[in-house]
């Protein structure tokens, strides 16, 4: 009798639920999941290959005589460093290293500062227009880079014709258009970090008389550091691997480092004796400053790279 008059509710609630299962201890985004560890050590293996490969044959024919290179007769009893002596003085090397460190330098900064006081209003208030500005800056990194040439360039010779000041051939036109390309992407790496830095810091700060430009100098500064960093970064390498712009926009006073070495590579192409083991040589000690800008920057490039990965729009 009891159990007959029980109602279809109590039945329902009577019912002991059902054990919870236990996540994976795995994490998400380990390679176990994906291949066996055989296999995933084997892929491993085969990218570092790809990668020392290439850069260990550069470093060899660095350090070969010109003629072992023309002629196929690369030795280890016959490596030398004459090439990188020779190099400073054959091409423009140390010319072009301090004009793309001032430019692309330049261009990284005033992007990670335009970046950073964009992403900070972005991500701390709601305004018209947020998502479509938002979206813009997804746009104008799908926009070919060729394409901007002739606008940037017909652009600036109206602004040089306007003021009449010699503005083309130097530093500041190669250092706004590189900002074209990191400003954007400075702000969306910013935007993604700060979103996971909590709003009662500013709040806190406010509290204790900052104004708004203080608590993002005092607060949310050193917290953004890590993605600061790695869209500084970024930004660089934009300005340090660019040859198509660079072309067009600076001369022989303010050449690039790339354009240095493309006109090596063509005057080394023609020559009576090709000179392959220093055009090598050229490209280690340009390919240097970036390995030591990333070996300095490591821990923070992949705290920077990580954070603010999972965050929606």
């Amino acid at each position: 009798m009891t159990v007959a008059s029980e109602t279809p509710s109590n039945l329902i609630n009577s019912v002991p639920p059902r054990p919870r299962r236990r996540r994976s201890s795995v994490g998400v985004g380990s390679a176990d999941l994906l291949m066996p560890p055989w296999l995933s050590r084997i892929v491993l293996l085969l990218l570092v290959v790809a990668v020392i490969v290439p850069v260990g044959y550069m470093l060899l024919l660095s350090l070969t005589p010109n003629q072992n290179v023309v002629f196929g007769s690369i030795s280890l009893a016959a490596l030398e460093v004459r090439n990188y002596i020779d190099i400073w003085s054959q091409a423009p090397i140390a010319a072009g290293l301090i004009h793309t460190l001032i430019i692309a330098g330049s261009a990284a900064t005033a992007s990670v500062i335009v970046g950073l006081l964009a992403a900070y209003p972005l991500t701390r208030f709601t305004f018209a227009g947020r998502r479509p500005y938002l979206y813009t800056l997804i746009a104008v990194q799908t926009v070919p880079g060729t394409t901007l040439i002739l606008p940037l360039f017909a652009v600036l010779s109206w602004i040089q014709t306007t003021l009449g000041v010699n503005f083309i051939g130097t530093y500041y036109p190669i250092i706004i258009t590189y900002m074209t390309f990191g400003v954007p992407l400075s702000t969306w790496l910013l935007v993604a970090y700060m979103r996971t830095v909590p709003r009662d810091l500013d709040e806190a700060a406010l509290v204790d008389g900052c104004s708004r430009l203080g608590a993002l100098r005092r607060v949310i500064f050193p917290i953004a550091l890590p993605a600061i960093v790695v869209a500084f970064v970024f930004a660089f390498l934009v300005g340090w691997n660019d040859v198509l712009f660079a072309s067009v926009f600076t001369n022989s006073n303010n050449q690039t480092l790339a354009i240095a070495l493309q006109r090596f590579a063509s005057d080394t192409s023609t020559a009576a004796l090709p000179l392959y083991g220093e055009l090598m040589a050229a490209a280690v000690v340009s390919s240097v400053p970036v390995v030591a800008l990333y070996l300095v920057f490591q821990r923070y490039l992949v705290h920077g790279l990580s954070a603010g990965s999972l965050t929606g729009m």
